[in-house]
């Protein structure tokens, strides 16, 4: 039996498909020749059932914590996932539900949606006109402080909502009109306070120094004419306060921003750069281009003149009569701050002439049929204004009245003109005078009357005229 058994197991063992092994139990089962020999073959059968029963019990002995541990685990997970299941299908069910009230009420749904959208932009376009509100306050403050390119782009946008998404809100057209007004005329303001750093900030430094050279003359004002021969000439061609234009690249000019934390006019280069920038917003520079062309001659005979003032108040500090002939040095005065004045004038025009390059070239503000000014209009006009001055004290005695029916020479005059210029004149006879009031109490008066009268024309023509210089363009604006 023993035999039996381990045969069976062997025939177990070797066999993976237990169906193999009933097929050869019931193959020998029908081949079997008596009933004994099918008793046999029970008989092994159930002894091995009965092996395999017993070692199965020891098994189950052995790892009966583990086996009640993997059946309590089974019919855990078994509940879960019927529990799982039960609540898919709830909620395949609710989706359905869900569905199909969704598609009833598909209209509605849909005129919600529009209302909300359409809420959201009008609460965009209460709090957009809040802030347009806002902006003429705004713009003036920022204009009084001249912030100006931070006042253009404000001013710029505002106008382009109420021209734009603002149009049809008739609570508006007070507020549109006033902006409109302001921005037709702000570029006014920019264009005088482009001039007033051009011919005045760029040469108020020039101004200070010229006081500082005069103490220093002050000391040895009895100098003698052939002393002016020794001084050192001027040239228009020394460094001023101002960069070069190739000392700032193009990337510079262009992520060039407005600090609303420092005082813009601290750098005056970059404060007209600013200006120039905030023209080209407002699509003025033709018309600044204009303004400076016809403004360039005018600017530079208030310069002359602000000169000539300030060489004659100094003069009469120091004790000097100017009615008396002869006085070349005060000449050779005017002369040295003029060059130092229209060179820094000039150095201004060459930064503006750079910030206006760059912002025709530049892709965000390219502009098709603008023409620049050139520096040697600047030196033309520079050259022109000297002219005159120069004829008006080396012309000699009388030879202007004597070609008062000519033209006056220019760079267009004939040889004969020149000829007429140089010709020799008659000799007029010295006028000899009997008597003179200077010393007479009249005179005295007068003399002091008239000083204090150039004193009071110097400083309002100087740099107390550059701080009202734009009030005037500013007042319209406003």
């Amino acid at each position: 039996m023993a035999a039996d058994t381990g045969r069976y197991r062997s025939a177990v063992s070797k066999s993976k498909d237990p169906s193999g092994l009933l097929i050869s139990v019931i193959r020998t089962l029908s081949s079997s020749e008596d009933v004994q020999d099918r008793e046999t073959e029970k008989g092994r059968l159930e002894e091995a059932y009965e092996k395999c029963d017993h070692d199965v019990d020891e098994l189950i002995v052995q790892h009966y914590t583990e086996l009640t541990t993997a059946i309590r685990t089974y019919q855990s997970i078994t509940e879960r996932i019927t529990s799982s299941r039960n609540k898919i299908k709830q909620v395949k069910e609710n989706l359905l539900s869900c569905k199909m009230l969704l598609h009833c009420k598909r209209d509605e749904l849909r005129k919600l949606w529009i209302e909300g959208v359409e809420h959201k932009h009008v609460l965009s376009l209460l709090d957009e006109i809040e802030n347009i509100k806002q902006v003429p306050q705004k713009l003036e403050a920022s204009m009084a402080s001249k912030h100006y390119l931070h006042a253009t782009d404000m001013l710029v946008s505002a106008v382009d909502s109420l021209e734009g998404p603002l149009l049809q809100v008739e609570g508006l057209g007070d507020l549109r009109l006033e902006l409109h007004s302001k921005k037709l005329n702000i570029h006014l303001v920019l264009i005088d306070e482009l001039h007033r750093h051009l011919y005045i900030k760029s040469t108020s430094r020039v101004g200070h120094r010229g006081k500082d050279k005069d103490k220093g003359r002050s000391a040895s004002k009895d100098t003698s004419v052939l002393d002016v021969g020794l001084s050192t000439p001027r040239k228009l061609t020394e460094p001023s306060q101002f960069s070069t234009p190739g000392t700032s690249s193009m990337r510079e000019l262009q992520e060039m921003r407005e600090d609303l934390d420092v005082d813009p006019e601290e750098n005056s280069a970059e404060f007209m750069g600013i200006l120039i920038k905030a023209l080209a917003k407002l699509k003025k520079i033709p018309e600044t281009i204009k303004a400076i062309m016809e403004r360039l001659e005018p600017e530079l005979k208030q310069i002359l003149k602000r000169s000539t003032t300030q060489i004659a108040d100094h003069a009469y500090q120091r004790g000097e009569n100017l009615a008396q002939d002869n006085q070349p040095r005060l000449l050779l005065e005017l002369l040295e701050l003029l060059f130092d004045k229209l060179n820094a004038v000039a150095q201004a025009h060459s930064v503006v002439l750079s910030h206006l390059q760059q912002i025709i070239v530049s892709p965000n503000g390219a502009q098709e049929g603008i023409k620049l000014y050139e520096q040697a209009d600047v030196y033309a006009k520079i050259q022109t204004v000297l002219q005159v001055l120069l004829m008006d004290y080396l012309d000699v005695k009388n030879t202007r009245r004597a070609a008062e029916p000519s033209a006056q020479l220019s760079y267009a005059s004939t040889g004969g003109d020149f000829g007429a210029f140089f010709a020799k004149k008659k000799p007029l006879r010295p006028k000899q005078s009997l008597f003179k009031f200077e010393s007479s109490s009249h005179a005295i008066s007068m003399s002091a009357y008239l000083r204090e009268q150039r004193r009071e024309l110097y400083s309002k023509s100087g740099e107390l005229q550059g701080e009202e210089y734009g009030r005037g363009r500013q007042v319209q604006c406003e």
